[in-house]
């Protein structure tokens, strides 16, 4: 049966959206998961089932977070090798540009197009790097959080829908589930 690893778009956001680790777990679990783990609160889970297509998996956690919530809850689902290879990408970049202040990754269910990508590479803004690579994009920060602009660009929001997370969480997860 095939791993997957999702990630929960949007929780835990305010008090309408709350949406905790025991409760992500049986809401997984009610699709016929098993396995099922998660790491720290921001939506983060392994599972494994019988279904072999993460459109499939994405579809069923889908539609049973929004009907244990009230609201939807998009979800992105990678293979662990997947997000090995993710995490050896963020290396890569760290070797290839140097270490950033703050590196995050966004996640999305399909790749961002061509144009896009290539929108979001040519971004000149000094002190980030943006660079997608299949499902993920790398943002690379040489500055304070606060004071970046390619997140807020028209060309990164171009991407599509995604979920980010810090490079740590990544890695660790990479680690832990890889």
């Amino acid at each position: 049966m095939p791993t997957y690893v999702a990630f929960l778009r949007a929780i835990n956001l305010g008090a309408k959206r709350k949406f905790l680790k025991d409760d992500i777990r049986r809401v997984t679990e009610s699709i016929g998961a098993t396995d099922v783990a998660t790491h720290i609160n921001t939506g983060n889970v392994l599972l494994t089932t019988t279904m072999r297509s993460r459109a499939k998996v994405e579809s069923a956690l889908e539609k049973a977070f929004a009907a244990d919530r009230g609201f939807e809850v998009p979800t992105m689902v990678f293979k662990p090798a997947e997000l090995v290879a993710i995490a050896v990408d963020a290396d890569e970049l760290w070797a290839d540009l140097g270490e950033p202040r703050a590196h995050y990754i966004s996640l999305f269910k399909s790749a961002p197009s061509a144009a896009a990508t290539s929108a979001v590479h040519n971004l000149d803004l000094d002190g980030e790097v943006v660079r997608v690579v299949d499902r993920a994009a790398h943002v690379l920060l040489h500055r304070e959080f606060h004071e970046n602009r390619a997140l807020s660009s028209r060309e990164f929001k171009a991407l599509g829908e995604g979920t980010a997370r810090n490079v740590t969480v990544i890695r660790a997860l990479a680690t832990k589930w890889g």
